[in-house]
């Protein structure tokens, strides 16, 4: 399975001189994907187009920002949606369901009464996911769902599962979004043409990083991590001298170690072309210079990947993670929080698990960025998304529930926050303080839905230090994925695309994990297994269409 790739706590720390860097390199006009659509302008680049009259009246007086005041949504700002009957939004969300979801839900849908409206909500767990993500679309009563290029929305979009948007739909349906959504945010959501899925409001820098538990680090005289040697010494230190002892592995491991190939990739300032399912295109970014198609690769084919691969093996036969890691149902995350690991990494959210483990006494942890200097990248507008359904029997009502999750303050902050007084306070300039009790109960920014619906204007009350010190460092190393509004079209090659991924997907996780008895034999086998279930053919209509893309810019 591969891992979500979240970015929870980012928006928390970042300056506003990072935000901007992220989005400036990006506010471009969008371009379509396909080739014979290169010509084809998409609709959102100007969503902010004429809403109904009604609508238009019920609009004045709200903030010209986001963050500038309260903005609450009114009936009357749906004037063009028939609101006469009640109707119930059915919503799937993945991730785990906080202790505390259903009191939240009750909130919104108290709010929402006067719209006629209320909201079913069905998590998909992190086990269960990657199998009923698809039969939930294919089930036809859902109506919004969380999406993202790494939660199959390329997949579905290719087989019609997501409801087209146009600038139309949006300011009749979706006027609060159609008037504070970033207007480059919709080039990353949309494919040949065709808007497929609601972004979030905000880039963010994503830097990769690793956190350990800084006790057993300073038992066995590991002060700091610098580079990735580093991690791998800790690792390996941990596996002989911890593990027999206490049963605590260097990484409680499960299902891949994808996140672990992030970080090191970022030694070699690397961006993704294509992040679809396990089928990843990857290049080396050289400044002020957009790849060409020699440059891209499919990222198994990219040589540190393999020696990755083989550093994973080492530190698996050292015992490093458990050799059932790839069935493991409890995440690396969760399990070092429970202390049954001793590492983990990801990006900045990293700083919730090392607090969970810090409840204990006598546990430390600390964070370390061991790919300084390299590049830290931007996150994506389209890292996280809501779509409404193909399926949805009223998507008008669909889409304004969504309008008003993203954009209203009360609801918005509901979802992303919990309920005020009870699981934070709010200060002055948009801070927010923990609550006692508020990471067991309603974690901050951990529903999947948050991470679709932020927009950035939230920043919590005297943060970690830790955290703090991390996301300064990043401040010079900020670069935007020049290839980000480039969108692969995949409808001429989706049964090719699904046979490689296929394969993929039964040898990637076990060489991430170093499972495997020869990485090189291995490797070579997975390669050659997915030319032959067509990989040549999906390659030729990737380089195809991004070619086109290329001469555009």
């Amino acid at each position: 399975m591969k891992k979500k790739v979240l970015s929870i706590l980012m928006a928390l720390t970042m300056t506003a001189g990072i935000m901007t860097g992220c989005g400036s390199e990006n506010a471009t006009t969008t371009e379509s994907t396909g080739t014979d659509a290169q010509a084809t302008e998409t609709t959102q680049s100007d969503a902010a187009t004429e809403t109904p009259a009604a609508t238009s009246d019920a609009l004045a007086g709200l903030p010209d920002a986001i963050g500038d005041g309260i903005i609450a949504a009114t009936p009357e700002m749906y004037s063009a949606i028939d609101l006469s009957s009640p109707y119930t939004v059915q919503m799937y969300l993945i991730g785990d369901t906080p202790n505390d979801w259903d009191e939240v839900l009750g909130l919104i849908n108290d709010y929402l009464k006067p719209f006629n409206t209320d909201i079913n909500v069905t998590f998909l767990s992190w086990s269960d996911y990657s199998t009923m993500y698809s039969l939930v679309l294919q089930g036809g009563d859902a109506d919004l769902i969380f999406t993202a290029p790494w939660c199959y929305m390329y997949t579905e979009a290719a087989k019609g599962s997501f409801y087209t948007l146009d600038k139309d739909f949006i300011a009749n349906n979706m006027p609060l979004t159609n008037k504070y959504q970033a207007a480059e945010s919709w080039d990353e959501t949309t494919l040949s043409g065709q808007t497929i899925a609601v972004p979030s409001n905000t880039a963010q820098p994503m830097g990769k990083i690793v956190a350990i538990r800084q006790d057993i680090a300073d038992k066995y005289d590991i002060k700091e991590l610098s580079s990735w040697e580093d991690y791998k010494n800790f690792s390996l230190t941990v596996a002989e001298k911890e593990t027999p002892d206490s049963g605590i592995y260097a990484l409680a491991a499960a299902g891949d170690n994808n996140e672990l190939w992030d970080v090191y990739r970022e030694q070699y300032d690397t961006f993704l072309a294509l992040d679809s399912d396990w089928f990843d295109m990857i290049y080396e970014y050289k400044e002020g210079q957009l790849p060409t198609r020699d440059d891209i690769k499919l990222a198994y084919e990219y040589e540190p990947f393999r020696e990755y691969a083989k550093d994973m093996k080492e530190m698996a036969d050292a015992g490093c993670w458990s050799r059932s890691a790839l069935t493991n149902t409890v995440t690396d995350d969760d399990a070092f929080g429970a202390l049954q690991g001793a590492s983990i990494a990801w990006n900045a959210s990293v700083f919730t698990y090392m607090r969970q483990a810090e409840q204990t006494d006598g546990v430390t942890c600390a964070a370390y960025d061991i790919t300084s200097p390299h590049l830290v990248g931007c996150e994506a507008y389209s890292n996280n998304d809501m779509a409404i359904t193909a399926s949805s029997k009223m998507p008008e009502r669909a889409a304004m529930v969504l309008d008003i999750m993203k954009m209203d303050t009360y609801v918005n902050h509901l979802i992303l926050l919990g309920e005020e007084g009870k699981h934070y306070s709010m200060g002055d300039n948009n801070e927010y303080t923990r609550i006692d009790g508020a990471v067991e109960n309603y974690p901050p920014m951990t529903v999947s839905a948050s991470w679709a619906i932020k927009n950035g204007e939230l920043s919590e009350a005297g943060g970690d230090e830790r955290e703090k010190a991390v996301s300064d460092s990043w401040e010079e190393r900020v670069v935007s994925n020049p290839t980000i509004t480039f969108v692969f079209d995949d409808a001429n090659v989706v049964n090719e695309k699904a046979a490689v991924n296929t394969v993929l997907s039964s040898y990637v996780p076990m060489l991430e994990l170093g499972l495997v008895d020869d990485v090189d034999a291995t490797l070579d086998k997975m390669i050659e297994e997915c030319y032959a279930a067509g990989l040549q053919t999906v390659l030729d209509e990737f380089y195809n269409q991004y070619d086109a893309w290329l001469a555009t810019r």
